[in-house]
C-alpha cells in the first residue's frame, strides 16, 4: 500500500519561498509518477508540478519558473520548493502517486492512484 505524508505548510509574506516535503512508502514498482496538486477553497484540485519516474518534469503554466519540483530516491521523499509566492498559490497542497507508466507525467488529478492528506500553505500579501 503506497502512503504518503506531506509536511512543510505554513503561512508565508508573498515574495517568500517555502519547501513542501512528501515522505512516500509501499512503491512496488519502478515505473511511476509523483505530483503536486493544490486546492482552493471553492475551486477543483488543480495539478502544480509532477515527475515520472524518468526525472521528466511538468508544471502548470501559473507556477512555472517559481516552484521546482524534486525528489531524493534515497530518502523515499518528494519536494516542491516554492519561491515568489503570492496570495493565489494559497490552498491545500496535496502529494500524489500514479502507477502509469507516464511518459510525460500527467496534471490531471484522475490520473493518479494514492494521495496524501495535504499541507496548507497561507501567504499573505
Amino acid at each position: 500500500q503506497v502512503q504518503l505524508v506531506e509536511s512543510g505548510g505554513g503561512s508565508v509574506q508573498a515574495g517568500e519561498s517555502l519547501r513542501l516535503s512528501c515522505a512516500a512508502s509501499g512503491f512496488t514498482s519502478g515505473i511511476y509518477s509523483l505530483g503536486w496538486f493544490r486546492q482552493a477553497p471553492g475551486k477543483e484540485r488543480e495539478g502544480v508540478a509532477t515527475i515520472n519516474h524518468y526525472g521528466v518534469t511538468r508544471y502548470a503554466d501559473s507556477v512555472q519558473g517559481r516552484f521546482t519540483i524534486s525528489r531524493d530516491n534515497a530518502k523515499n521523499t518528494l519536494y516542491l520548493q516554492m519561491n515568489s509566492l503570492k496570495p493565489e498559490d494559497i490552498a491545500m497542497y496535496y502529494c500524489a502517486y500514479s502507477r502509469g507508466n507516464w511518459v510525460s507525467p500527467p496534471l490531471r488529478d484522475v490520473d493518479y492512484d494514492y494521495w496524501g492528506l495535504g499541507t496548507q500553505v497561507t501567504v499573505s500579501s
